[in-house]
C-alpha cells in the first residue's frame, strides 16, 4: 500500500511539473487561403508551385527571449499532406548565414521529420537554445519530395530557397533564391516564466503593415514589441502579429474571416492574455459591385461583439483599435466613410472593449480628417509609411496592459 501511495505521489508531482511549463509565442504569423499566395509577387513561380528536394530558410523576428524553444508548423489550407524531411533552428547572422554554434536540429516526437496533414498543426520537440529578444532567428525546412502549393504568408522578411538538397544544418545556403514568404511555419514558442504573456494583434494588411520597409521590422506590432520590452512594467509581454492582407471581419476574402479564424489565430496561441483588434476597412471598402456585401455599422459592431465575448470566455482582455482614415483610396466612398465613422464612435464610447487605442486620431490629417497625414501616406491613401506605423505603435497606452 505504501509503495502504491508513493507511486501515486510521484506521478502527481510529475504531472504538476508538466502543468507548470509555460510556453509563450515569441513570433506568429497568420495563414491566408492558397489563392492569395502570389498576389504580391512572393513564393515559387506559378508554373511550378511548391518545393521538391529543396530547403527553405526563413528569417523571423522574435519579441521576447528564452532559453528553450520549439516551432509550430501548420498545413491550414492545403488539401494534401506535406512531408518535412528535416528541420533546424539557429540564430541568424546575416542573409542566409547563421551564427556558428547556434544550429539545433529539431525533432517531432523524436523523429527528424514529420508529415503535416491537411488542417494539421505540428509542434517540434523543444530544444535548448538561447533565443534573444528582438533578435533574428533562422528556421530551415527541407522538403524531400513534391509538396504541392504551400500554406504560406508574405512576411516582409526575406526567405532563402536552395536550388536542391538538404541545407538545413549548413552555415548558409549558397546561390539561394529569395522570396518574401513564410512556408508552413506559423509560430515559434519559448519556455517562459509564469508572468510572461502574449498580446495578439489581429487585423488586416494595416496590422500586417503592408508598405512598410521589408527586412527592417517597421510594422506597428514590431515597434510596439520594442516599446513593451524597453518598459519595466511591460517587459513580460510578447507580441504576435496576426495581420492578414485583405482580411475582413464578416466574410472570407484572402483568408478566412476574422470570425472564422479567431480560434486558430487567437485562442490557440500559447500564452495569449491580450488581444488588439483592428479590422473592418476591407469590409467597408471591398464590396465591388455587390451591394449586398456592403455591411452596415451595426453588422460590423455585431462581429466585434462576437470577438469580445468569445475572448472574454477564455479570460482574454480585448483592446479595440479605431479604423484609420482611407479617404482617396481606391476603395473609398462616402457611404463607407459614414460606416467607418459610426464604427469608430462605437469603439470609443461603447465601453464594450477593455480598452481603446485611437489609431485614427494618431494618423489622420488635422486639416482633412478623412485622409491620412501626408507624411504617413505611402501613396495608396490606405496603408501607412514606416513613420505612420511608428505613430500607431506610439499611440498605444502601455497602461492598458496591466495584469
Amino acid at each position: 500500500m505504501k509503495l502504491r501511495i508513493g507511486l501515486i505521489l510521484i506521478l502527481v508531482c510529475l504531472g504538476l511539473g508538466q502543468a507548470q511549463e509555460h510556453w509563450v509565442a515569441t513570433w506568429t504569423t497568420a495563414q491566408p487561403l492558397a489563392r492569395y499566395l502570389h498576389e504580391r509577387g512572393g513564393g515559387p513561380p506559378r508554373a511550378a508551385p511548391g518545393f521538391n528536394n529543396q530547403t527553405v530558410r526563413m528569417i523571423v523576428r522574435t519579441s521576447i527571449g528564452g532559453a528553450r524553444v520549439r516551432i509550430r508548423l501548420s498545413n491550414a489550407f492545403d488539401s494534401t499532406p506535406v512531408v518535412v524531411g528535416a528541420a533546424h533552428i539557429a540564430i541568424r547572422s546575416k542573409d542566409s548565414e547563421i551564427v556558428a554554434g547556434s544550429d539545433r536540429p529539431l525533432a517531432f516526437d523524436g523523429k527528424p521529420g514529420c508529415t503535416v496533414g491537411p488542417g494539421m498543426v505540428m509542434l517540434s520537440d523543444p530544444v535548448d537554445l538561447r533565443i534573444p529578444k528582438l533578435g533574428d532567428i533562422a528556421v530551415s525546412l527541407y522538403f524531400p519530395g513534391e509538396t504541392g502549393p504551400p500554406t504560406s504568408h508574405g512576411g516582409l522578411r526575406t526567405s532563402y530557397l536552395s536550388k536542391e538538397g538538404d541545407f538545413t544544418g549548413q552555415p548558409s545556403i549558397p546561390d539561394a533564391a529569395t522570396t518574401g514568404m513564410y512556408y508552413w511555419l506559423c509560430g515559434i514558442d519559448v519556455l517562459a516564466p509564469p508572468k510572461v504573456a502574449l498580446v495578439v494583434a489581429l487585423g488586416d494588411s494595416i496590422t500586417e503593415s503592408f508598405r512598410s520597409t521589408p527586412d527592417t521590422n517597421r510594422s506597428w506590432p514590431s515597434v510596439l514589441s520594442a516599446r513593451f520590452l524597453s518598459n519595466k512594467k511591460t517587459a513580460n509581454l510578447a507580441v504576435g502579429n496576426m495581420g492578414m492582407g485583405g482580411n475582413r471581419v464578416l466574410r472570407d476574402n484572402t483568408g478566412a474571416s476574422m470570425l472564422a479564424r479567431f480560434d486558430r489565430d487567437v485562442l490557440s496561441q500559447p500564452g495569449v492574455k491580450w488581444l488588439i483588434v483592428l479590422e473592418g476597412i476591407n469590409d467597408i471598402g471591398r464590396v465591388g459591385t455587390n451591394a449586398a456585401e456592403a455591411p452596415t455599422a451595426e453588422d460590423l459592431i455585431g462581429g466585434y461583439k462576437q470577438i469580445i465575448e468569445q475572448a472574454h470566455t477564455f479570460g482574454i482582455k480585448v483592446i479595440g483599435g479605431t479604423l484609420p482614415p482611407y479617404g482617396g483610396a481606391n476603395s473609398s466612398r462616402e457611404s463607407g466613410e459614414a460606416v467607418r465613422e459610426a464604427v469608430n464612435n462605437w469603439i470609443r464610447t461603447s465601453g464594450a472593449y477593455d480598452g481603446v487605442i485611437d489609431f485614427e486620431a494618431a494618423t489622420r490629417d488635422k486639416e482633412n480628417p478623412k485622409r491620412l497625414r501626408a507624411e504617413f501616406d505611402p501613396g495608396d491613401h490606405l496603408h501607412l509609411s514606416d513613420a505612420g506605423y511608428k505613430a500607431m505603435a506610439d499611440a498605444v497606452d502601455l497602461k492598458l496592459f496591466k495584469r
